[in-house]
């Protein structure tokens, strides 16, 4: 499971008990009480695999968030001993609902603040594959996770480690305490040996066989859950440099084919551009002369037509003339024939 996920289900789980606490009545006392185990149990375990993996984890491999996983802690730790006060606090305490209050606040500040700046930075570093792994071994931490505060136990390694799994051992089920913290003890040697590249010391348990075979197996579930979260961050972080080169290369590929692509193109459309300045300068004169001769033709045919209709109109107008004084002559001499006395 996502490890952030499930952290942030933690979260939403716990805001439900704060607001089904906030709707309940000033003198509804058992509700309370019900609704205060709850979040106390809650709380304390999801702190628990907080402080005992998650931020070991985070603060070995996300850079920058040393400041951030060292002011969770200190808000865990105010937020463990007002839960330590309220697993022993009668509801009817005048105090009671105030140190609730006050609870709910500081731990919504947290959460804001874990959600919106710590989580972001975590889920870019380490990726799906590496927070699947972690999320699975936080799984199995919240088995033996405990289920009330312990707010004087260290809450980061080695001592978490250690007093962490034994605190959560008796809380559930009084089991051996010594074979516990023996196992939490050769674990957290497996987890520096793991951090600093070192080889795993071999450590034989001591104590009686109950002890001896509690101690294997913390030892041994300890050790393959953080075998598992810090070889999916290596994993995931060498996939993501050679993603990170591959993609360099193919970038680079892709920038060299761009260029040539557009320097093609460059060359075909300066061709194509000077194809076409060419044909339009040759259909452009060829368009000139064609009309100068128009021009010239049309001129010529003009001036013939002009010439000829002057011969036409002079030759009319010549015989016109003749005609009127022919008939002119005719008409005077028939006057004079008319006139004489008989």
């Amino acid at each position: 499971m996502d490890a952030i996920r499930m952290l942030k289900d933690d979260h939403k789980a716990v805001e439900q008990l704060f607001k089904r606490f906030e709707k309940a009545g000033d003198r509804a006392y058992t509700e309370k009480r019900v609704v205060v185990d709850r979040i106390v149990e809650e709380l304390s375990t999801h702190a628990a695999i907080e402080e005992q993996l998650f931020y070991p984890v985070v603060r070995a491999t996300v850079p920058d968030t040393e400041d951030m996983a060292l002011e969770s802690l200190e808000e865990h730790h105010i937020v463990k001993r007002v839960l330590s006060e309220l697993d022993k606090m009668d509801p009817h305490e005048e105090r009671f609902d105030a140190k609730v209050t006050v609870l709910i606040e500081n731990v919504r500040h947290h959460v804001q603040e874990e959600e919106q700046e710590f989580f972001p930075k975590v889920r870019n570093e380490l990726g799906r594959s590496a927070l699947g792994d972690l999320g699975d071994a936080m799984a199995v931490a919240r088995k033996v996770a405990p289920t009330h505060p312990h707010p004087r136990s260290p809450d980061s390694p080695p001592g978490n480690l250690v007093v962490g799994t034994a605190a959560g051992v008796v809380d559930r089920l009084g089991d051996t305490v010594s074979g516990v913290a023996q196992g939490g003890v050769s674990a957290l040697g497996d987890v520096i040996a793991l951090v600093l590249g070192r080889k795993k010391q071999a450590v034989s348990p001591r104590g009686s066989k109950v002890a001896r075979r509690t101690a294997t197996t913390v030892r041994s579930g300890a050790s393959s859950v953080t075998d598992s979260a810090i070889d999916a961050v290596s994993d995931t972080k060498r996939s993501a440099r050679g993603t990170a080169k591959r993609a360099a290369r193919t970038a680079r590929a892709s920038s060299s084919s761009a260029r040539a692509g557009a320097t093609s193109t460059a060359r075909k459309a300066r061709t194509e551009v000077k194809k076409t300045a060419r044909a339009a300068t040759s259909g452009a004169k060829g368009t000139a002369t064609s009309a100068r001769r128009s021009a010239a033709t049309t001129a010529t045919t003009a001036k013939r037509a002009t010439t000829t209709t002057r011969r036409t109109a002079r030759t009319a107008a010549k015989s016109t003339a003749a005609t009127a004084k022919r008939a002119t002559k005719r008409t005077a001499s028939a006057a004079k024939s008319g006139a004489r006395p008989r």
